[in-house]
């Protein structure tokens, strides 16, 4: 029997074992699920909008400690990590990698968005419960998000005084987490709540260039809330947050390595890693890059010449809440930063061909005032406004400090000179750059650094509101009026080390011809004025049941683009990559500024609470058109271009329920369909080697679905808790993660898809709580199923060597954790 079949017949008698259970059951009754998706706590159940929410206790059990982890409970929502960004996608809608966007899927932590990639990447604890919406949420959240929002909300101070202590232990990648708790009341109306945690791991990817484990993480998160009840009408809460995570290394290696199809008999039937470990030219080249390099499939094995990431946030968050006579009128005022420092692999290899170094600060301050109704009139709304500030400066460069390319380049040029002498090559690597000299000693020692700045305002207000026309029937009305300026500038300038100096416009043409980058000082302002409207029904047939259909449009302010390595016009023809073509008209330009994103959605679903509060039932089905869709195209060397994609239509139907077995024992589960069509997108990153009839290294993406798009996804959850004799008491958690094949690759190379999985979670506990104390064994992935998170074309081996290759990020393999939890 294999694997597969073996996991087939134990989920088939488990459900045989849950249906004789359910027989001889009790009627016991499902605990309530209390969200503030709107602004004001309701009942799950009585929320018009696809949302699932996780406990803290749930987030603690399962070990989920950042949004990565949140994915595999959460249909339709991904997130992964990329060479140089990070992808957070709802529904098969995300933003790019390019450090200009705002994400598509808005985060939001105690009301405060976190629009920047990187805060995603950052751990969060002790949380009361997280909320994700799906599709475009345009009224009530600060800033619109387009695709959907994350709502993370910190526990809040306790009445009595009480602690916690939890300590983890993974040994197979040798995971230490240490939280801690401290809460309850300092004063009759002053509470208190402290959280931290510290975290290391070495990893689980072998560095076979290091002899190192990797990603190794050290992570410190600290936060304090203040609750004051200044009076009895006004309260105020206060938090101050810092974190700090670091990161050496990365989950990712080579996963495709396929032999180079070029005419040079140097590169000709070898693959990138043979080129690398052992190309040696007579009196020109000699590239023998450690033997790690040729390890290039997948094994959690990689070659690097090492990578890190240094990550500092810091947070400030003032919550005051004033009660006028049942109307609750609430201030919130964040203040938000964060810095962090990367150098990046990013030819991916263990050779030292090159690297970048990529740096960034943030500064956010945002001031936002609600007015809440009361909860019971025939009209009730939420009325409000609000203002954001932002400050992003980004830095990077590449950094060119071996020979290898130099070297390469100087055989390219004398090819194409025609004057090899002793050097037994034929053929022009980089597609000539005849008349420059020795071409490759522009490169020794080269930098290119970037400077990219954007300045934000965004003033807006808000209304939503909703009439109750009957005990049975309302409709909701709401509209947010933003506008919105930004400044932005991006400039890349020449120089190297100083070990030589050479004529700079050998350089710029040396340069464009090998990497497509070239020199540029751009900036440019832009403002943008919307209104995104929503209507929703609402009919509730009976107590147990609600229907509900919605309308809304959806909106993304456009902005400036900071990864462009090239000008958006030809000023000069030359200086650009000759693999898009000869003809100046067809080639590859860059991109600075690009353009409002809109959305229309249309909604429509029930939420259902059967069997007299025993089981619930919650589906949605959707369609959302998206047109004038921000993208960010890989150029095929190093750079990404943002642009306006046309239009896109996504659609799908979303189910989640929960049903009490028994007293003791819970089955819940979410399962979702999706289709998603680019109706419209002409410039589409072509994938390696792929049929280009313009020859500008654009396809036609129409017709096409988008990377991270699985037909199917979902999960089963069996909870258990059982009291024992003796005091102790026996808890229980088995999950099944799965979803169907998707393509995590940006240019959908066919040769890149992911399998469907289906993986297994389970935790076991024992606790005594009279004492405080559980012990838990908690096993991740334990049918050890290989996911990539991200995959994309390896730098230069198809555009310099005619060769394959394919970088892949990697998800964490089967992993088996002791947890211990002391409460007082």
């Amino acid at each position: 029997m294999n694997r597969r079949t073996l996991k087939c017949s134990f989920i088939t008698a488990t459900l045989a074992v849950l249906g004789n259970t359910l027989a001889q059951a009790s009627s016991p009754v499902l605990e309530e699920v209390i969200v503030t998706a709107q602004l004001r706590s309701q009942s799950l159940q009585d929320v018009p909008v696809s949302v699932s929410a996780m406990g803290g206790d749930k987030l603690l059990e399962a070990g989920i400690d950042k949004i990565e982890n949140l994915q595999a409970y959460i249909p339709n929502f991904t997130m992964s990590e990329t060479g140089i960004g990070t992808n957070i996608y709802i529904r098969g809608l995300g933003s790019g990698i390019n450090q200009g966007f705002e994400q598509s899927v808005g985060m939001y932590f105690d009301g405060i968005y976190y629009g920047r990639a990187q805060l995603s990447r950052a751990p969060f604890l002790d949380l009361e419960r997280v909320e994700v919406l799906r599709g475009p949420q345009n009224i009530l959240y600060g800033k619109n998000s387009i695709a959907g929002a994350i709502s993370l909300h910190s526990r809040r101070p306790a009445e009595d005084s009480e602690g916690v202590i939890s300590l983890l232990y993974e040994p197979e990648h040798a995971e230490e987490v240490a939280d801690l708790i401290l809460s309850g009341p300092i004063s009759d109306t002053v509470g208190m709540r402290f959280a931290g945690r510290y975290r290391q791991m070495d990893g689980y990817i072998e560095n076979l260039t290091l002899d190192r484990d990797e990603p190794a993480r050290d992570e410190v998160t600290a936060r304090l809330l203040i609750d004051w009840a200044f009076s009895d009408r006004l309260q105020i809460l206060t938090k101050l947050e810092a974190g700090k995570f670091d990161v050496t290394g990365r989950q990712v290696e080579v996963v495709t390595d396929v032999p180079s199809n070029s005419t040079n008999p140097l590169f000709a039937g070898r693959t990138y890693a043979q080129i690398l470990n052992n190309t040696q030219v007579p009196g020109a080249l000699n590239i023998n890059a450690d033997d790690s390099v040729l390890n290039n499939y997948q094994d959690y094995k990689r070659s690097s010449n090492g990578d890190y990431s240094h990550n500092d946030t810091h947070n400030l968050t003032i919550k005051a809440d004033y009660d006028l006579d049942g109307h609750i009128l609430t201030f919130i005022t964040g203040v938000m930063a964060y810095e962090f420092e990367e150098v990046a692999d990013v030819d991916f290899t263990g050779a030292e061909v090159f690297d970048a170094l990529l740096q960034e600060e943030y500064q956010q301050f945002s001031q936002e005032f609600r007015w809440v109704s009361p909860v019971g009139d025939d009209f009730e709304y939420i009325a409000g406004a609000y203002f954001q500030k932002s400050e992003l400066d980004y830095f990077d460069a590449v950094r060119i400090d071996s020979s290898i390319l130099p070297e390469l380049l100087n055989v390219a040029d004398a090819a194409a000179a025609g004057d090899l002498g002793d050097r037994p090559i034929d053929g022009d690597v980089f597609g000539g750059v005849a008349g420059v000299g020795d071409a490759g000693e522009h490169l020794r020692g080269l930098r290119t650094p970037r400077v990219f700045t954007t300045d934000t305002e965004l003033w807006s207000v808000f209304f939503q509101g909703t009439w109750h026309w009957s005990h049975a029937l309302r409709t909701t009305l709401g509209a947010r009026l933003s506008y919105e300026t930004k400044e932005g500038s991006r400039s890349i300038k020449l120089t190297n080390d100083g070990s030589q100096t050479l004529d700079p416009q050998e350089v710029r043409t040396v340069l464009a011809k090998v990497l497509s980058v070239e020199e540029q000082d751009l900036t440019g302002s832009r403002t943008s004025t919307n209104v995104s409207p929503l209507i929703t029904l609402q009919y509730e047939p009976s107590d147990s049941t609600m229907l509900f259909a919605t309308l809304s449009q959806g909106f993304k302010s456009g902005g400036f683009d900071a990864r462009s390595n090239q000008s958006p016009a030809a000023d000069d023809p030359a200086p650009h990559n000759p693999n898009y073509g000869d003809d100046p008209s067809e080639q590859f330009l860059g991109s600075f500024e690009f353009e409002e994103e809109e959305a229309i959605n249309m909604e429509i679903g029930s939420k259902s609470t059967l069997w007299h509060g025993r089981a619930d039932l919650n589906a949605t089905a959707f369609i959302t058109q998206y047109d004038d869709l921000q993208v960010s195209i890989f150029d095929g060397t190093l750079g990404f271009n943002v642009g306006n994609a046309g239009a896109a239509r996504t659609m799908g139907v979303e189910l989640d329920g929960r049903l009490a077995l028994t007293d003791t024992l819970t089955l819940s589960g979410a399962l979702a369909w999706l289709d998603f069509e680019f109706t419209e997108f002409e410039n589409g990153q072509c994938y390696q080697q792929q049929t280009d009839p313009e020859d500008d290294g654009l396809c036609d993406f129409t017709g096409n679905t988008n990377q991270y798009v699985a037909d199917y996804s979902g999960n089963l959850s069996l909870s258990y808790d059982n009291p024992l004799s003796n005091g102790l008491t026996l808890r229980g958690a088995f999950d099944v993660v799965f979803s169907g094949e998707y393509n995590p690759t940006q240019d959908l190379d066919p040769r890149m898809l992911q399998d469907a999985y289906y993986k297994l979670n389970l935790r076991a506990a024992i606790a005594d709580e009279a004492a405080g104390w559980e012990l838990a064994l908690i096993g991740k992935n334990l049918t050890d199923e290989v996911i990539i998170t991200y995959a994309n074309s390896m730098s230069l081996a198809n555009s310099v060597f005619g060769a394959i290759g394919h970088y892949a990020f990697i998800e964490r393999p089967r992993s088996i954790a002791a947890q211990f939890t002391y409460r007082w």
